[in-house]
This record gives C-alpha cells, sequence and structure tokens, in this order.
C-alpha cells in the first residue's frame, strides 16, 4: 500500500461504476426514512420522544449501511425497516393504554420552577444545570424567576412557561448570567436577596452573611422585583 495513493482513498478496489449504485441505494434508503416517518404519523423532529429517537438512529444506521456497502443486500434493510414500524407501532398501541409504560417509555413533563423558585430534586433528576435553565428563560423574554408561577419541561424537552399576572410578580433571582448579575457572600448593603442556588428570597443586613434556609447555600444575589415587558 503506497501512502496518498487517490484511488484507494476516493474509492478504493471499487470500480467507478458502484457511485451509481451508491446513489441508487441512497435514494431507496432515503424514501425508506421518508415513508417510515409519514406511517410513524409524527409531523416534525420536535416532536420526537426519547423512544423515536432511538428508533431514528436506528433507521439511519440501516440506512447508512445500505447505502454504502456493496455487500449488504437491500432485502434484508427492508425487512429491519418493516421490523422496527412494526415494534413502533406495537408500542405506541401499549404505551395508549398503560399509563405506567407510557412514564417508563416517553417520559412525564416535569416541573423545575414553581412560585417563582427552583424545585432542585426536579433539576437532579433531569441532570441539567440551572444555567441551561436559565438559558431558556432569556429567550422566552423573562428577567428574574419572580415572573415564572410554573416551569415545566416537557417530554420532547421544551419548556413551557406559566407566568404570575402583573399584580402578583414576586422578587426573584435574576435569569442573567453570573457575569451579568452582581453576586455576594457578605451583603454591601440591607435589603432583600434571593439564594443563587435555590431563589429563595431572604432579608440580609448590610454587612452580615446568611445560609439560605431552603437549601443551605450561601451565595446571593440582589432581588429583582421588575414585571414582564412582553
Amino acid at each position: 500500500m503506497s501512502s496518498f495513493d487517490l484511488q484507494r482513498i476516493l474509492i478504493n478496489e471499487l470500480p467507478v461504476s458502484f457511485l451509481y449504485e451508491v446513489a441508487f441505494r441512497a435514494s431507496l434508503a432515503f424514501i425508506a426514512v421518508f415513508l417510515f416517518l409519514k406511517c410513524s404519523g409524527r409531523r416534525g423532529i420536535r416532536q420526537l420522544s426519547l423512544f423515536e429517537l432511538v428508533i431514528i438512529l436506528t433507521l439511519g444506521s440501516a440506512a447508512g449501511d445500505v447505502s454504502f456497502y456493496h455487500d449488504v443486500a437491500l432485502l434484508p434493510v427492508a425487512v429491519v425497516f418493516l421490523t422496527l414500524l412494526l415494534i413502533y407501532r406495537l408500542t405506541i398501541f401499549a404505551i395508549g393504554r398503560n399509563k405506567h409504560l407510557h412514564a417508563l417509555i416517553e417520559g412525564v413533563p416535569i416541573t423545575v420552577v414553581k412560585d417563582g423558585l427552583y424545585q432542585l430534586e426536579s433539576l437532579k433528576k433531569l441532570n441539567i444545570s440551572s444555567g441551561e435553565l436559565l438559558m431558556e428563560f432569556r429567550q422566552r423574554g423573562v428577567e428574574h424567576l419572580g415572573q415564572v408561577r410554573l416551569a415545566i419541561v416537557e417530554t420532547d424537552g421544551d419548556v413551557s412557561l406559566y407566568f404570575f399576572s402583573t399584580e402578583n410578580i414576586r422578587s426573584g433571582l435574576s435569569v442573567l448570567p453570573p457575569e451579568h448579575r452582581d453576586e455576594y457572600k457578605i451583603a454591601t448593603q440591607s435589603g432583600l436577596y434571593c439564594c443563587v442556588n435555590c431563589g429563595f428570597p431572604h432579608l440580609i443586613e448590610s454587612g452580615c452573611e446568611a445560609q439560605c434556609d431552603r437549601c443551605s447555600k450561601e451565595i446571593w444575589s440582589p432581588a429583582l422585583t421588575n414585571h414582564r415587558t412582553n
């Protein structure tokens, strides 16, 4: 073998005419995946659950194999596609009739903020950081947690937000990144502060430290009371 052999790099020992077969195989694979998605009844990728994502990844692997490898026959791959479709339809049928199986496979919505406070146990279950969550809030026009009555992470990963009415907005933790909000262990002036870890509000005197009554952390940020502008 010689290094930088273009024939080997580009097509190896296969004939150039095999490229036409690759195009044909890729076209069939594309059509098969498209038909699978149409038969599944889903309208878009954002609707995919974890279970459906696994199905799609398996389809992609089968489609890739049949597209590139000359020794992979078409009929066995077609059986793979039909088997996956059958598994998918049977699973959807089963979870539609069993709520416990539905929760196991599809997951359940999880409340991550309630009454302006982080639900810390929920964040641990989701294995996401508060920073990822705050990014979602900022993109939805939220300035502080006191504006949020409920925040729910749906089974497709989207975050649903429910806001307090203007007259019921509470004092809350700023959702800005740490470099854009003040954080203190010792209060520089007397006032209402929010725990950076859980959002719990607490009055702290100037020059004093405090431990959060809710999560026992000791880092605070000045509470905000701004109303939503959109």
